[in-house]
């Protein structure tokens, strides 16, 4: 019967100890070693799991329970990114990836670029419910349309991801939007209204910097050459039309209407291999691709060339007039490294990098030693701008040491409940505290879920895009100084029904 005890809770300076380990281990082995983050993890994982067990005895099958049900947690996610791998390879197979750059070409002006790419994907999303979706579809092709204008990448990630988080924060398709007022004692709408008071103001300062950014990068002469070039050579090899822009629609149809997003995503890898097959494409070779990817061919030769000679040949072979050899082996690397990518098995390493993550994040919660540490934070709170700011510093921390952005919600959720309601603040106010922090900032951390797949899809290490991810941090920080200036803040009226005022009201 001893094996079924559950062991002693951890006090504060232990759990510091694990947590100041932790950070160091993926600090040092990451800045300073440059390796990738999975071992690292996986040692902070060992090192957690031997202080629970030695330190304060709790069974072996205990944390190991805990590290396979935060496994179990991401599940879904990991079948996501599977599909939306088989989407990328089947769309650029079929030439809807290359149509909707070759098109965005001719409508999108370097000026107005970054605004238009925050609202497409805010739309996207708003409309699908999916941040992931819409980075790793109709993000990899502005990605594309970026390249061409000359628009730095890290740049244009942020951006994109920052539309595809606001709608993911604000449709009520989304799971996190969804998620955030169950846990807290709310229902989705009035969570949804609460969030327009910070993400709001957030998202039109964000739409500002785009457009001051969009003139800055865009106020130069646009190098048709380059973009005739790109245009040339995608046509040369993909088959590009209005055909291509079926699949983007059918899956945004889909998920408007409801359909769960496993199903509606499939649908466009569906959607994708037919329009494959319809221009040719033998069974084989679609299956191929949807299993390993796309891999770059016209493109590819172009870059590889042995020298300029080479290349002119190429283009005088497939009868492309007008680009220039030096221009022709510029283009083609840079389609070849954009193109050549997505399938099933392309997954792999950011689906390993998840599970490690996971796996310590489920032994941290288990043996409870952020918990510990956040209701330490919580003991110090007096004000309801600390105690926003306790909640939004808690899903940031629980996104580092537990790596996922549901868990991000669903602890501190729990934790704080109780504080909220003590202070007579409407459940919404937690609610949107949750999503402001734990939907948003997950996406800023390298090794967390959302992290390692954005990276992934887009091609830009999460370092290099985070700067640029604007809504992402300002959001946050937006929270916290209007819950400070009393603008926003919702109490629990008589009925249940949120009272908005500075102060408490005296009839409350």
């Amino acid at each position: 019967m001893a094996e079924e005890t559950t062991g002693k809770k951890p006090s504060f300076g232990i759990a510091l100890l694990v947590v100041l380990v932790s950070a160091v281990i993926i600090g040092y082995s990451v800045l300073k070693l440059e390796a990738e983050v999975h071992i690292p993890l996986v040692l902070c994982a060992l090192f957690a799991a031997l202080v629970g067990r030695w330190v304060l005895g709790i069974p072996w099958k205990t944390i190991e329970e805990g590290m396979i049900n935060g496994i179990v947690l991401a599940l879904q996610a990991i079948l996501i990114l599977y599909i939306v791998g088989m989407i990328i390879g089947a769309w650029i197979q079929s030439g809807v990836v290359p149509s909707l750059i070759y098109y965005g070409l001719d409508l999108l002006a370097p000026r107005w670029f970054l605004l238009a790419t925050l609202l497409i994907c805010s739309v996207v999303s708003l409309s699908t419910g999916t941040s992931w979706g819409t980075s790793g579809t109709v993000g990899i092709a502005l990605m594309g349309v970026a390249m061409g204008l000359g628009i730095p990448a890290p740049l244009a990630a942020g951006v994109i991801i920052s539309g595809a988080y606001f709608g993911d924060k604000m449709s009520p398709l989304s799971d996190t939007t969804n998620l955030a007022p169950a846990i807290a004692g709310t229902d989705l709408f009035q969570h949804i209204r609460a969030m327009v008071w910070t993400t709001g103001p957030s998202y039109l300062l964000v739409c500002a910097i785009t457009i001051v950014l969009g003139f800055k990068y865009g106020g130069g002469t646009l190098d048709a050459a380059k973009i005739a070039a790109i245009q040339a050579v995608m046509s040369h090899e993909f088959s590009i039309s209005l055909l291509g822009f079926v699949p983007p629609l059918l899956v945004i149809g889909l998920c408007v209407m409801k359909m769960p997003a496993i199903p509606g995503l499939f649908a466009g890898v569906v959607a994708g291999a037919l329009i494959a097959a319809f221009q040719g494409m033998g069974i084989g070779d679609i299956m191929n691709v949807i299993q390993n990817g796309y891999s770059a061919a016209l493109s590819d030769t172009l870059a590889n060339a042995e020298d300029l000679t080479a290349v002119a040949k190429t283009l005088a072979e497939n009868n492309i007039l007008g680009v220039t050899p030096e221009m022709g082996k510029e283009v083609g690397g840079m389609l070849s490294k954009l193109l050549t990518r997505g399938g099933m098995q392309s997954m792999n390493w950011t689906i390993s990098l998840i599970i490690c993550a996971l796996s310590f994040g489920g032994i941290m919660e288990r043996c409870g030693f952020l918990e510990v540490m956040l209701r330490t934070i919580l003991k110090g709170v007096k004000s309801v701008g600390g105690l926003v700011a306790s909640v939004i510093a808690s899903c940031f921390i629980c996104n580092v040491f537990l790596g996922d952005q549901y868990l991000s919600i669903v602890m501190p959720g729990r934790m704080f409940r109780l504080g909220f309601e003590e202070k007579g603040l409407h459940a919404r106010m937690l609610s949107r505290s949750l999503e402001d922090s734990g939907t948003l900032t997950s996406v800023l951390i390298p090794w967390n879920t959302c992290g390692a797949y954005n990276s992934g899809v887009l091609g830009v290490p999460t370092v290099q895009y985070v700067p640029f991810a604007f809504l992402n941090y300002l959001n946050p920080l937006m929270a916290i100084l209007l819950t400070y200036l009393g603008i926003g803040t919702a109490w629990k009226g008589k009925e249940g029904e949120p009272v908005i005022a500075k102060e408490k009201p005296a009839n409350l």
